[in-house]
């Protein structure tokens, strides 16, 4: 056997691969061209998040920044100037979305939690050129809503699994107890399970001594991930029961266990290493251990899972064999399945991760098979070539050293071609040069409550050199939020690894916060087993690319078409005025083209505005009719982070409940409740009728409709108003409004403001209803002083005006449509809020009222100068403990950095 080694490396510039070769390389070069042309055609976008935490209360904000980056070097992108983000339930459902500005790929928003249920959500976030590579390589994010304010019941739920009579049953013991743990005893509690949205079995039970509470039932179509719900309903007395959707991640004990010979495929007398991985039903890891016998049931193989459910051994198929694995469980249960098939000539792909500076890559091929001919090797990173090698025919292996250094940190595909072009093997490896920033934090060690912290960041680069660069920084309380780094989604993880792989990963963060032999030997098993399809490379050779279905959006943009009335034909070089009273006079015109279609880009608008748009032909007539183009809606897909997904968040997030319910008091107490409070989980079961005609969706917290007087939009009436206030002006009876303040006749003693909630979010001095646009009005909900008031505390003892604001629910948010003109309500840019943060180095702040907080500081606009310098200050709050400082972000090369600071406030 000879050895050679051929060598093809290939340089790119910014947007065209050119290839300087010394050997013959005409299909590695047609690759890169084409490789290049696709990557210039459709390059690739991704977009990470940096949340302040992840586990919130009811009525919380849920603060963000997003970096929106391109290229293989993780550049901010200028591809997008628009970031969708959105808030998905357990159930899949959008309950909240935004649209917020990229500016040179960084934008920053936040959600209020208005009155979401407690559970687990997900924040996803994308840009419309996203899209066209699927919501696989979306942005994706569990988060944790609780409520300890009106939540009084809280339960622990242990499940466990056996076969009976050939049929799974699951059994589950729900345990129910209050805030402080004691439980509810004797309690009668319903239940109905639901699998995959079908209900399977209803029934009921009494808790016992211990609050326990247990429920058997047959799965009787078990299944990896057929994950579902419990819905309990527990009866606190006569009139109240409290409903407690518990969670069902597995509806079976079964582990599926897939082998992945290196490469793709065994080869009958070539030594192959195979991967394999052990997934539980609920999507995670689960060690297994077991023996490769072939047919003659020769021992020839062991092997036992070294990483989450994840090992490799090495197996040199025989001629005529056929080979299984017998695979013995955690649980010490037993099965037995077949391995892949050997094939009996072909290629192999071996690439030895294990060296600190340099890959070794080793090909073969069995040299019977008259494919012994020249082969090509052809490594990529982000849509670009890195490293080419051609084998010289005659040969059967190919064996080379490359420098790791070659590769930027990240995935590398590793895809070997025959002689005829056509991919036969695919290895991913993952490369980490350790490129990223370092984010030096010079601050005290120890800090008193309430004492001004200054940190000091210095960003430089692998070098040394000052960065200058964006970065965004959450200060928590860690003794309330408790945090599983290796859990964690960091800028690194996401943007170097998960972002580029299909599925899921479990505890992506561990890759990066630990660089032992053992965690990059588990980083290696993870890219032998996970899928990795960001293209195909036989549709990339043959110039076969996917249509771009979803444009890159510059700017908001308003487009549609102009028709004549009768036969809907075209209406070519018709005129079209667009135009909106809504923030001052604002008019734009255009003109249609021969197709009839119009389009009004490089639009910035904030939250909802109505516009009015006029048509009409080319020689003024306005017999036209307007369409608006509206593209479909992102469909939402199941959680791929479903397996992280946490069954029980009492035990381990009772310092945070228990600290939520305390602030909560406080605020109250001292009537400067900063949070929306959340609807209640009690069910009243003898509800008062609305008082008004009923409204579908409000923040209402005694029930949409629930007032004592209800305003609609068509009340206001077509009236322009420069103040909301003078639109309300006589319509409230027992409410007079000055200066946008109302307040209530029925206000005991001295009057007190009404409290102002637009959709869920309090408005606080020097804010006032005139903040709100009149024309942006869906409704207003009246309460006064009273009973409907007091679930609003001392902020709502001088009644409440809710007011919520037009979603576009009517179709693509056309409110008229007459011929030549349309009324249109386009959703704009959220305007992003401020974080508050206390000075107590004002001598205008209360000192008497106790902080509570868990997240003490976020900040989104932290940037270095040329310097790598920056600074931030804020106070810490009254709680002693570990705090923790998490700084992320990128410089102006697409350098990424993640520090993570502690201190002690004693």
């Amino acid at each position: 056997m000879r050895t050679k080694n051929y060598l093809l490396t290939i340089f790119l510039t910014a947007l065209y691969a050119t290839a300087y070769s010394q050997i013959d390389s005409t299909f590695i070069n047609r690759a890169a061209g084409s490789l290049a042309k696709q990557m210039a055609a459709q390059p690739i976008e991704k977009v990470y998040l940096q949340t302040d935490k992840i586990v919130y209360a009811y009525g919380d904000t849920i603060w963000f920044k997003g970096y929106a980056v391109s290229g293989q070097y993780h550049q901010l992108s200028s591809l997008s100037g628009v970031l969708y983000v959105e808030l998905i339930d357990g159930r899949d459902s959008i309950k909240k979305s935004l649209k917020l500005p990229l500016i040179s790929g960084l934008a920053s928003g936040d959600f209020v939690l208005g009155s979401l249920k407690e559970g687990n959500y997900r924040i996803r976030a994308y840009t419309n050129w996203m899209r066209n590579a699927g919501e696989d390589y979306f942005f994706d994010k569990n988060i944790t809503i609780v409520n300890a304010i009106t939540n009084t019941v809280f339960t622990k739920t242990q499940y466990s699994y056996k076969s009976l009579n050939g049929q799974q049953q699951v059994n589950a013991i729900i345990n129910y107890a209050d805030l402080k743990g004691v439980p509810y005893a004797g309690k009668e509690v319903t239940y109905e399970v639901e699998l995959s949205a079908k209900s399977i079995v209803k029934g009921k039970g009494l808790t016992d001594e211990k609050g326990n509470l247990n429920i058997s039932f047959i799965n009787t179509a078990p299944g990896l991930l057929k994950a579902g719900r419990i819905i309990t309903g527990i009866k606190l007395d006569d009139k109240t029961t409290v409903a407690k959707p518990i969670l069902l991640k597995a509806a079976s004990d079964k582990v599926d266990v897939q082998f992945f010979p290196e490469g793709g495929s065994m080869v009958i007398g070539i030594n192959t290493k195979i991967a394999f991985k052990a997934v539980g039903a609920d999507g995670l890891g689960t060690p297994v251990r077991g023996m490769v016998t072939d047919n003659e049931n020769t021992a020839v193989a062991t092997f036992s899972s070294t990483h989450l459910g994840m090992g490799a051994f090495e197996l040199k198929p025989k001629s005529g064999k056929t080979y299984k694995a017998s695979i013995t469980y955690a649980d010490g249960s037993e099965s037995t399945t077949e391995l892949p098939k050997a094939i009996p000539t072909g290629y192999s792909l071996n690439i030895d991760n294990t060296r600190a500076d340099t890959l070794s890559v080793k090909v073969r091929y069995t040299e019977d098979t008259g494919q012994s001919r020249a082969m090509s090797l052809v490594a990529q990173s982000g849509g670009f070539i890195y490293y080419a090698a051609k084998g010289e025919p005659g040969i059967n292996a190919f064996i080379a050293g490359i420098p790791k250094s070659r590769f930027p940190s990240g995935i590398v595909q590793f895809t070997l071609f025959s002689a005829a072009g056509e991919p036969v093997n695919e290895r991913l490896v993952f490369i980490q040069n350790h490129d990223e920033l370092q984010l030096g934090i010079n601050s005290e060690k120890t800090y008193a409550p309430r004492q001004k912290v200054k940190i000091e960041l210095t960003a430089r680069d692998k070098d040394g050199r000052p960065a200058t660069g964006s970065f965004s920084v959450a200060v928590t309380d860690e003794t309330k939020v408790p945090v599983n780094e290796k859990e964690e989604s960091t800028i690194l993880s996401n943007l170097l690894l998960t972002s580029d792989l299909k599925g899921y990963i479990e505890n992506p963060n561990a890759y990066f916060v630990n660089d032992s032999p053992e965690t990059q030997a588990g980083l290696d098993l993870l890219m032998l087993t996970q899928g990795y399809r960001r293209f195909e490379w036989k549709q990339v050779v043959n110039n076969n690319f996917l249509p771009v279905v979803y444009q890159s959006e510059k700017a908001l943009s308003i487009a549609g078409s102009l028709k004549t009335l009768g036969g809907g034909k075209p209406v070519a070089n018709g005129k079209v005025v667009l135009l909106t009273k809504t923030a001052g006079t604002f008019m734009l015109d255009t003109v249609a083209d021969s197709q009839g279609q119009f389009a009004f880009k490089n639009l910035a608008f904030n939250d909802s505005v109505k516009f009015v748009i006029q048509g009409s032909t080319a020689k003024g007539k306005k017999d036209v009719r307007i369409g608006l183009d509206s593209p479909a809606p992102q469909s939402v897909g199941e959680n791929k982070n479903a397996p992280d997904i946490q069954v029980n968040t009492t035990e381990s997030l009772l310092p945070f409940l228990q600290n939520s319910k305390a602030e909560h008091e406080v605020q109250v107490k001292y009537g400067f409740n900063n949070n929306a409070i959340q609807l209640q989980e009690v069910e009243i079961k003898e509800k008062k009728e609305a008082k008004k005609r009923p409204i579908d969706y409000s923040a209402n917290l005694n029930g949409p409709g629930n007032a004592d007087q209800v305003i609609t939009a068509e009340d206001l009436g077509p009236q322009t108003c420069p103040k909301l206030s003078d639109c309300l002006a006589g319509r409230i009876s027992g409410v007079t409004i000055k200066n946008g303040v109302a307040v209530s006749s029925r206000t005991k003693g001295r009057p007190a403001p009404m409290l102002v909630i637009v959709d869920g979010a309090p408005l606080f001095p020097p804010s006032t209803m005139d903040d709100v646009n009149s024309d942006d009005v869906a409704t207003i909900e009246v309460l006064k002083p009273g009973f409907s008031s007091t679930l609003y505390g001392i902020r709502g003892s001088g009644g409440v005006l809710i007011i919520t604001t037009k979603r576009g629910s009517s179709e693509n948010g056309v409110l008229a449509d007459e011929p030549g003109i349309i009324t249109y309500i386009a959703k704009g840019y959220y305007n992003a809020r401020v974080f508050y943060s206390p000075r107590y180095d004002d001598p205008k702040t209360n000192m008497q009222i106790p902080d509570l907080r868990s997240t003490l500081y976020w900040n989104p606009n932290i940037n270095t100068g040329s310097d790598g310098k920056a600074s931030f200050e804020y106070f810490n709050a009254d709680a002693k403990g570990t705090y923790r400082v998490v700084i992320e972000g990128i410089d102006v090369y697409g350098n990424l950095g993640r520090q993570v600071y502690r201190y002690k406030v004693d």
